[in-house]
């Protein structure tokens, strides 16, 4: 497949006049002796160096709250997203759900719908962008949220949700409790939109297709990026005609070869939030590519390459773990670990405190702390006497 040079006439006109506006733009270009107006071809692209999400959260740290990063009028945010780290990101005009509209058309769903939206409604966008882009397909929404089982199946119920929104655990949770209490024939659900895991999550998809009658559907979606790419029915994910996708290795940027798992770096075409050569931190490899070495469908995402670990759907950063130590008194350190039990992320706390610290009183600091910087609550906290030296903050053993 060819990709149309028209993309990258755009990408050299917004982000020049982007770089205007956007002193962080500016200055991170200047760095790189990057020259945007340059850009013809992916190859002049690519020269520009990947930033990762760990640099667009100290560089926000140091200019909140966005870095020197927003490009357009401050009048013109719709809303600030919240992600953990925590990174702010814009809401700007555009509507569909920055591009999951097109998720939604590719599984037939529409108007006559009635979607269920379990996702989060504050701070983080999965919410609204979900419940945006179901609008915009012609469906219509229930915006429930997280929790609520028996209301939420009652919903279900009496509205006739056909299409439901959901974590994969949470969608079972529900399906469970509709079928437990109203029995089968009220199971009237028929579309599925889950959120992605690793592992045999294709299997479980399967099972679920065939168990509850339904067809489920995925798209590659992030806070910074909105839309990457959707499912429509073949393998993987189709990639967002407005993104140009490259797979890099994670250390030196430069793009892998075909079929190689390395970095998803993303470039927007629309430059009003100036995500150029964005390092995504998520792990995939090409499944199609065009014609100049852009990719236009990726893979399932294989994992993480940055130090963020994804829990229950919620990316935790270590800097997380390292505000608990600071706000439990008594707390010398910490550490996380994250599993995979029985289909679910499970994510545990161990703590070691100075000799004398009420111990109780520093599970339940570590814990709601926890809890209000990631935005999910830990599975357990338990005080240690020691870590190993030079411990991470965080430990991924739900992948192994």
């Amino acid at each position: 497949m060819v990709m149309s040079d028209d993309i990258y006439k755009d990408i050299a006109q917004a982000y020049t006049a982007a770089a205007k506006n956007a002193m962080g733009l500016k200055t991170r270009f200047a760095a790189a002796g990057f020259d945007p107006a340059a850009v013809n071809t992916l190859v002049d692209l690519s020269r520009l160096p990947v930033m990762k999400k760990e640099e667009l959260l100290k560089i926000q740290r140091e200019d909140p709250p966005f870095g020197g990063f927003l490009a357009s009028d401050s009048k013109d945010v719709g809303r600030i997203y919240v992600s953990p780290g925590p990174i702010f990101e814009p809401a700007l005009s555009g509507g569909g759900g920055h591009g999951l509209d097109l998720l939604f058309k590719a599984a037939k769903v529409g108007a006559g719908d009635v979607v269920l939206n379990t996702w989060m409604y504050h701070l983080v966008p999965a919410g609204l962008l979900f419940d945006e882009a179901a609008q915009a397909a012609g469906a219509t929404v229930i915006p429930g949220g997280v929790g609520n089982t028996e209301l939420q199946a009652q919903i279900i119920v009496e509205t006739g949700v056909t299409s439901i929104c959901a974590s994969t655990a949470f969608f079972l949770t529900l399906a469970d409790k509709v079928i437990e209490t109203y029995g089968r024939d009220a199971w009237k659900v028929k579309t599925a939109f889950l959120g992605g895991e690793m592992g045999d999550w294709m299997a479980k998809r399967r099972r679920i297709e065939a168990d509850y009658g339904v067809s489920t559907w995925a798209a590659y979606a992030t806070a910074d990026l909105g839309l990457v790419g959707y499912e429509d029915g073949g393998e993987g994910y189709v990639v967002h005609p407005d993104r140009v996708v490259q797979i890099c290795d994670p250390v030196s940027g430069e793009m892998v070869a075909q079929g190689e798992a390395g970095e998803v770096v993303v470039t927007a075409r629309d430059a009003a939030w100036p995500m150029i050569r964005f390092g995504t931190g998520d792990s995939a490899f090409a499944l199609e590519s065009n014609e100049d070495g852009s990719v236009s469908r990726i893979s399932a995402l294989q994992g993480r390459v940055g130090a963020a670990v994804k829990v229950r759907e919620i990316f935790v950063y270590p800097r997380v773990i390292e505000e608990v130590v600071i706000a439990t008194p008594g707390a010398k350190a910490a550490q996380a670990i994250v599993t995979r039990e029985n289909d679910r992320d499970m994510i545990r706390l161990s703590l070691v405190l100075e000799e004398g610290a009420n111990a109780p009183d520093a599970e339940t600091t570590a814990a709601e702390t926890f809890q209000q910087r990631a935005r999910i609550r830990a599975d357990g906290v338990n005080v240690v006497d020691a870590l190993p030296e030079a411990a991470d903050l965080i430990v991924n053993e739900k992948d192994k």
